[in-house]
């Protein structure tokens, strides 16, 4: 069979099964790939521009964002996995959604991979740019420790020797990734302002890879990422081609920083929270100019990005705003404490907790999320999903007062009780597949729109 027809097949097997109300973001793009093994070389070998690949343990969805807001604004026509599927199969799925005959509609590729799946895609894509931006514990369960993500990582940088990588000088795993190539761009943090008093006792990555010697950090500024380096001078920290300076944090509305692009600067208001986009947003710029974007391009569409979904996404809930902050590991969780904790007054706080495939069975990571930054500023807590009993336990030691806590497992009656109870803002922290599943309800009332896996 041709590609054409196998491309017809793949079609049509993705619109039962989105009629069937089982979503298509993937399946036509996992049948395609049983069917034709080289979809993905075949069908991104159309793109006039090539492709870019992101991939990293927090903050792909949204750095693809701000990524494809920079491209757009500058006119590229892109094909890209919007919907978050990013393992071979969505990969294949927006390709697939792109073609047109022997063609396909768009002039460049944007997609964001699975770290699991990153050696497996790229030598696929060929991409033109690579951008890696951090590594932190997930789900242990399934991809093990970090290391394990790091042999994989490197695996695929050298199987692309002409791909211009653009790397977190912040994260020595990462940087470290880039220490005997020529073609790489390193973007980070340059302010010790926003700098921590210390390692946080989660931190994960805190030993030189060529040595094995503990990391000496002149500045911590997010879990194990800052300014570091090997006592026996193994793995100094690479300076940052691309960084942020001057940074200020408006809590969960937003951050403004410096950007820096080598000897030129200009201030960016973005309109996302958080120290963490921050760093999305300079691993942005950084892969933006390696594509040949201007300074200018890149300030305006930072400042034009909009939350992807579930990702400080906020949506009015009848008379009440509701934010949605994905948490999914210590490091992930911790910034998103760290972030409300610059908000004034009480919090109203949705919290959900699920072990599905897609979450890591294994939920004792709650443990080393730095729960205590909030136990004195939250008036309720509701507690809902999978492990919500687990979760108000939690909540309890970090110092929560009982009385504040409440623990409503179904979904849509935690939403509902959370709701009913206060006024003001409600700030929902779902771990992945609650936050799909929080989504989708508020799409089904009419409250949010979109369309999600």
């Amino acid at each position: 069979m041709m590609l054409a027809g196998k491309i017809a097949l793949a079609r049509a097997a993705g619109t039962l099964s989105r009629r069937a109300g089982r979503g298509g973001t993937s399946l036509p793009g996992k049948l395609l790939i049983r069917i034709e093994p080289r979809a993905i070389a075949r069908l991104s070998a159309r793109l006039r521009d090539g492709s870019a690949v992101i991939s990293a343990t927090n903050g792909k969805t949204t750095t693809a964002a701000m990524v494809a807001a920079i491209l757009e604004g500058g006119g590229a026509r892109l094909v890209h996995n919007r919907a978050g599927a990013n393992m071979a199969g969505g990969v294949t799925t927006a390709l697939l959604d792109a073609a047109r005959g022997s063609g396909i509609d768009g002039s460049a590729g944007l997609f964001e991979v699975d770290e699991f799946w990153l050696d497996r895609v790229v030598p696929e894509l060929a991409p033109r740019a690579l951008l890696l931006s951090n590594l932190f514990r997930d789900q242990l369960d399934r991809y093990g420790e970090l290391e394990t993500i790091a042999d994989r990582w490197a695996a695929a940088v050298a199987a692309a020797p002409g791909t211009q990588l653009v790397l977190n000088a912040d994260d020595p795993l990462v940087a470290d990734l880039g220490r005997d190539r020529a073609n790489v761009t390193y973007f980070g943090v340059q302010d010790d302002g926003v700098a921590l008093s210390g390692m946080s006792h989660a931190s994960d990555s805190k030993h030189c890879r060529r040595c094995g010697a503990p990391y000496v950090y002149d500045a911590v500024y997010m879990g194990h990422l800052g300014r570091y380096h090997c006592p026996n001078g193994d793995g100094p920290r690479p300076e940052p081609d691309v960084w942020a300076s001057a940074i200020t944090l408006d809590g969960t509305r937003g951050a403004a920083f410096d950007l820096h692009l080598g000897a030129d600067h200009r201030r960016v208001a973005l309109p996302l929270p958080g120290l963490y986009n921050v760093y999305n947003a300079v691993g942005a710029a950084a892969l933006a100019r390696a594509l040949g974007a201007d300074l200018t391009s890149i300030v305006s569409g930072l400042a034009a990005t909009q939350a992807a979904f579930g990702r400080a996404e906020t949506v009015l809930v009848g008379d009440r705003e509701l934010a949605i902050l994905l948490v999914k590991n210590p490091a992930g969780a911790n910034e998103v404490l760290r972030t409300l904790a610059l908000d004034p007054g009480e919090l109203d706080v949705l919290a959900v907790l699920n072990d599905r495939t897609a979450d890591g069975h294994d939920v004792s990571w709650i443990w080393d999320a730095d729960f205590e930054l909030l136990a004195d500023r939250v008036r309720r807590v509701t507690c809902s999903g999978a492990r919500a009993a687990e979760l108000a336990v939690r909540l309890k030691y970090a110092g929560v007062p009982p009385e504040r806590l409440y623990v409503v497992p179904a979904l849509e009656a935690g939403l509902d009780a959370a709701l009913a109870d206060g006024a003001g803002r409600l700030v929902a922290m779902p771990t992945y597949t609650a936050m799909l599943d929080l989504r989708a309800l508020l799409v089904a009332r009419g409250t949010a729109a979109g369309s999600f896996r």
